[in-house]
């Protein structure tokens, strides 16, 4: 790929890039209602993929191999525990991380 064709390539990259993340704001201004797909998909989606990341995490876990998902059921009741007591996602997810991979580094 020559030089021209590779920043071409990364200007429409960073074109298409910058329409996604702006459209939505262009398409659902403030000054009318949002349809009531974009409200249920905004209310639902978060779940979903946090739900698809947890089976995606667990995945390879064999429960008939040392360690037996110890560690995996740890670092899922400290992020369970502390979305509970904090209800923040994102310490939460890097708690249970952080736990995680303690457990991984020391103990397991």
């Amino acid at each position: 790929m020559t030089l021209t064709e590779q920043i071409i390539t990364i200007g429409l990259c960073s074109i298409a890039t910058m329409l996604t993340r702006f459209l939505p704001f262009f398409v659902f201004s403030g000054k009318r209602e949002l349809p009531g797909f974009v409200q249920y998909m905004g209310k639902a989606l978060p779940p979903a993929v946090f739900g698809m990341l947890a089976v995606y995490c667990l995945k390879g876990v064999s429960v008939l191999r040392f360690s037996y998902g110890i560690p995996e059921l740890i670092a899922i009741a400290v992020v369970i525990l502390i979305h509970l007591w904090k209800r923040q996602m994102l310490l939460s997810i890097a708690a249970g991380t952080a736990v995680y991979m303690a457990l991984i580094q020391t103990v397991f």
